[in-house]
């Protein structure tokens, strides 16, 4: 099959809404994890908890939707078992989103669509691999040592922003959304007067799942949904242009990369470009920057840690890894099974949607003692899977925790009483942690 063509191997809804075999456990679902504004107050650790205990590998329905459920993995070694087992796991078959808006909805940029599955993270092999291997230089340690040059640089001149905007201020606004964007666009080789654009983008796309969900059209503005429209396809069109350009004039940079791999002797296709480009929008921007957020709480939340951390900073490489344990800032991806299959003693029918949770499996006990507690010590903290695992690990991941571990260095060693105020904002999103403000007393 060509790469042209993976995207015609989706298929959503297999014409039932209930599972071909009879779940083994008998749990409803706890929440409804399909509903984004169900992750307004964080992620539901109450609820992964009882599924862990009570259903491990859960049917959960999408009756609003009227379309097939899936399968809710909570348990960490059932989720790693679908990450690694590719063969049957399939990221291609379905994509990576629990669902997709119908092609027909109003709200739908038909590129949006389209592009969320003509990308790197929706291939399997031999393609997956392919695309993936032509994106390493940029993710090598000798690479991420000069990247961390300007990262330490760009630190220092946000947190002096942060400084003039304190003695109260937005961390996120100030920070957390800043610090990724740089160091996508230094990677990228994006001109400094397109960056602001770039944030707006990505700023949509976190309340894109919300804005896309099933529901009732008559509550939605209309002139909300054309600004969007009018946004998605701005993005696409820089996309396009600045990739192709790097077609004709290459440089050293991540974008040229892209623009020029080859897959069967071809370069990519149009489709796979917006792909590309949406996936590059995503990707290095969510990890980094609520996961920087989400450990200012932490270290408020337990100051006993921060105490330790503060006493030796050499734990901070540790602190960064448990940290992003406990926020797990991408909380899900789904697979698609693509023959008949059995995990933990549930049998999963070909074509049926598998959704891994990793915010559960980072807290399951029978890996992480205590998993609620945060530990800058935690001897095996490096095991989570926020990043995923196998094939599709992510990719960027050691530039986020680059990013994360230069970040608190300077804030703990120049605001060392720094600490959330309590208030903040989680934006509706199902898909990722999304912290969307976050006040900080920088003297505590």
């Amino acid at each position: 099959m060509g790469l042209a063509l993976v995207s015609q191997t989706y298929n959503e809804d297999r014409g039932s809404l209930d599972p071909v075999h009879k779940p083994i456990y008998d749990l409803s679902p706890p929440l409804d994890l399909s509903r984004s504004k169900n992750f307004i107050a964080g992620q539901p650790f109450g609820a992964f908890k009882t599924m862990r205990e009570q259903a491990p590998v859960m049917w959960h329905p999408l009756e609003k939707a009227k379309m097939e459920g899936f399968w809710a993995l909570t348990a960490y070694k059932d989720v790693r078992t679908a990450n690694l087992n590719t063969k049957v796991f399939s990221s291609q078959a379905g994509g990576i989103m629990m669902a997709y808006p119908p092609k027909g909805d109003p709200r739908n940029h038909p590129k949006l669509h389209s592009a969320s599955l003509d990308t790197m993270i929706c291939l399997d092999a031999p393609h997956h691999m392919q695309l993936r291997r032509e994106h390493m230089a940029y993710f090598k340690p000798d690479y991420i040592r000069e990247l961390k040059i300007k990262v330490d640089a760009k630190v220092t001149e946000l947190l002096d922003g942060l400084q003039a905007a304190g003695p109260q201020a937005d961390l996120v606004e100030h920070f957390s959304s800043q610090l990724p964007l740089y160091t996508l666009c230094e990677m990228l080789g994006v001109p400094e007067a397109d960056r602001s654009k770039i944030r707006e983008w990505m700023d949509m796309l976190e309340l894109a799942q919300y804005m896309l969900e099933d529901g009732d059209l008559s509550t939605v503005d209309p002139a909300q949904v054309m600004q969007f429209l009018t946004e998605v396809q701005a993005m696409f069109d820089y996309g396009q242009e600045i990739l192709k350009e790097r077609r004709k004039s290459p440089k050293q940079d991540l974008l040229s990369a892209i623009a020029n791999v080859e897959i069967d002797g071809a370069v990519l296709p149009d489709e796979y470009l917006d792909g590309s480009w949406l996936l590059i929008i995503i990707a290095g921007n969510d990890t980094t920057r609520n996961s920087t957020s989400g450990l200012m709480k932490l270290l408020t939340q337990f100051p006993d840690q921060k105490a330790k951390v503060l006493a030796n900073p050499d734990l901070i490489p540790n602190m960064v890894h448990e940290g992003v344990r406990m926020v797990s800032p991408v909380m899900y991806m789904r697979r698609t099974a693509l023959s008949d299959t059995e995990i933990s003693g549930q049998k999963i029918a070909a074509s049926e949607k598998v959704i891994m949770y990793y915010g559960a499996a980072n807290r399951d006990p029978a890996v992480f003692e205590n998993p609620d507690i945060f530990d800058v010590e935690r001897k095996n903290a490096k095991d989570h899977i926020a990043f995923g695992t196998g094939p599709h690990v992510c990719l960027g991941q050691r530039v986020a925790n680059m990013q994360i571990e230069s970040a608190y260095r300077q804030i703990l060693a120049r605001f060392p009483n720094i600490a959330w105020t309590g208030e903040e904002e989680i934006l509706p999103n199902g898909f990722t942690h999304s912290i969307g403000k976050l006040m900080v007393e920088l003297n505590g």
